[in-house]
């Protein structure tokens, strides 16, 4: 017996049900910080507030951008995702408080922790992704999946790069851990971009053999990565601008076989491709920087920005009304967050290299961000909050 739908508007959102699956109560947390965390950084920088922060502020912004922000937004999609892929009970309840209260209090201690002892801001820090490790893998483990295994690995790179740049503070883990997240990525996206490619082609008739995946060419692209990623935390120069080239190429020959254009029609289709797409002008832009003396801002912001903020966006819009049991149909407002998103890449991009003056790029920039998750949290918090239209548990 099939349960039946329930309307839209008889749905009660509570605090409890954000604990009933961690896509909810990460997406949300993630939104807030991100909607949070970019304006606070711009009042910090200009001079206009003093967060007594407990990180100098360069590396405070560029923290909780890769290990507050992405952080759970891995744990949102990973810990969701494992679940489908190896049918297991979901993380839910206590056990999933006690890891969103890590994740939380990493973010307090470092934006108001100045003069907090610094042993207790690293572990506190430190310790969430472990714990996300922990979840996914067993889970993986049990199931037997060597298929997930990379992404584990990927992670535990990236908790690495974590390590060294809140341990040593030098930039050079920080550009370690935004390859890292380009690797991730490159998994993440190369799985679902195409997949839904296909099945929104062929629902509607279309091409959908277009579509081609090649898995030697995806492990070519992510061994790149890692090797790009351990070249520049070294400092071989002119090794990472060639890997970068080369990575470049190798993403953009998988992008090209994705056959975005044929969902040019399907915004949740096209911020997919158009943020991957992200990924080798990152790598364009890190390659002219070492060889050309390009801006380093040009490609951290590109990575982080472009593709790290549009992807995640992307991905949860879509994951937030596939697992609440909605009809895959963007609430009224979110193309012009996913334009937004875009441009305010964009524009931090071109503000790199002072093509727009520092001080209105910036600004541009930060706004344009808000704006985009701003709109995810007005639209989608009710959503994440309320339980699942078809009855269904989660």
């Amino acid at each position: 017996m099939h349960a039946i739908p329930t309307s839209e508007s008889r749905q009660q959102a509570s605090l409890g049900q954000l604990f009933t699956y961690p896509f909810r109560i990460f997406f949300v947390s993630m939104a807030v910080l991100g909607a949070l965390a970019i304006p606070l950084w711009t009042l910090q920088i200009t001079g206009i507030i003093n967060l007594p922060l407990a990180l100098p502020g360069v590396f405070w912004h560029q923290h909780e951008m890769l290990f507050g922000f992405l952080s759970a937004a891995i744990a949102g999609f990973l810990l969701t995702a494992v679940c489908v892929w190896t049918k297991t009970e979901r993380l839910r309840g206590a056990p999933l408080i006690m890891l969103w209260l890590v994740w939380l209090a990493g973010r307090l201690l470092l934006a108001f922790g100045a003069g907090a002892p610094e042993w207790l801001v690293h572990t506190v820090n430190l310790a969430f992704l472990p714990l996300v490790m922990l979840d996914a893998g067993h889970r993986i483990w049990r199931a037997r999946q060597a298929r997930q295994w990379m992404i584990l690995v990927v992670l535990g790179l990236l908790w690495l790069m974590q390590i060294g740049f809140v341990t040593r503070l030098e930039p050079r883990f920080s550009y370690g851990a935004l390859i890292m997240a380009l690797a991730l990525i490159s998994i993440v996206g190369g799985r679902i971009t195409p997949a839904f490619t296909v099945g929104w082609l062929r629902q509607r008739g279309l091409n959908a053999s277009a579509v081609r995946m090649i898995p030697k060419l995806d492990l070519t692209t992510l061994a790149s990565l890692i090797l790009l990623m351990v070249s520049l935390v070294i400092g071989l120069s002119s090794l990472t601008a060639l890997l970068a080239i080369t990575a470049a190429a190798l993403m953009l020959a998988r992008l090209a076989l994705w056959q975005g254009w044929l969902a040019r029609t399907e915004p949740l289709l096209w911020i997919l491709h158009l943020s991957l797409l992200w990924v080798p002008v990152t790598l364009v832009l890190l390659a002219g920087s070492l060889l050309a003396g390009w801006p380093v801002s040009a490609w951290t912001h590109a990575a982080g920005t472009g593709a790290v903020g549009c992807l995640v966006l992307g991905v949860i819009a879509r994951v937030s009304l596939g697992h609440t049991g909605r009809p895959l149909v963007l609430p009224e407002g979110m193309v012009l967050a996913f334009v937004a998103i875009h441009l305010a890449a964009l524009v931090r991009v071109l503000t790199a290299f002072t093509l727009i003056p520092w001080h209105s790029g910036i600004a541009v920039s930060a706004v344009l961000w808000l704006l985009a998750y701003g709109m995810f949290l007005l639209r989608y918090t009710k959503i994440l909050a309320s339980p699942r239209l078809d009855g269904q548990p989660g």
